[in-house]
């Protein structure tokens, strides 16, 4: 009989390997330093900080840059202060044989992804609420960001993908909360 244990144990199997096969076969001497930069964008959420604050000074995209604020402080609640500490993953440069990290250790748990649930926070609450010329761009910061953790050697692909999860949820919630019914039809026509 298969229990929670084993499949657990089976997914931190598949979550090392993967990290492995990005190391061996996709890390290149020439791509590190501009993934590292992409992935240092996401630090502090920053790069969604900045953002959303430029949203909140045209009148158009205000409630874009006010929710994308929100959908940050919300992300950083539910994954930094309460899902990190409450699972406690150690990250996968301390436990997975011959991975190396690429950046400096990092400070806090591994499960879920900070820079993922961040990003996608505010990158799903600019794009369905901004023209199609920022919230694509948003979109591809985000899962750039977000697989970055991966290549430099910090995040298990299920914390990144639960990041991701989390950050869009928090995002849609908000936006179904907040969001004004002619607001919504004009991001959807976009």
């Amino acid at each position: 009989m298969i229990t929670l244990d084993t499949v657990i144990q089976q997914l931190h199997i598949w979550d090392g390997q993967i990290l492995l096969f990005i190391q061996e076969h996709l890390r290149m001497e020439a791509l590190n330093p501009i993934v590292i930069a992409i992935t240092n964008l996401g630090n502090t959420g920053i790069v969604w900080i900045v953002l959303s604050i430029v949203l909140l000074f045209p009148k158009k995209t205000r409630r874009a840059g006010l929710l994308s604020l929100l959908a940050l402080l919300g992300s950083l609640c539910v994954t930094n202060f309460l899902l990190k500490n409450y699972v406690a993953r150690v990250r996968p440069y301390e436990v997975v044989a011959g991975l190396q990290c690429l950046i400096a250790a990092q400070p806090d748990w591994s499960f879920p992804s900070g820079h993922a649930s961040a990003s996608f926070a505010s990158a799903v609450v600019i794009y369905k609420s901004c023209p199609r010329g920022i919230g694509v761009p948003a979109l591809v910061l985000a899962f750039a960001i977000s697989l970055s953790r991966l290549y430099v050697g910090v995040h298990y692909p299920s914390d990144v993908i639960v990041g991701m999860v989390i950050g869009t949820l928090i995002a849609l919630i908000l936006f179904w909360i907040f969001g004004e019914k002619k607001y919504k039809a004009r991001a959807r026509r976009r």
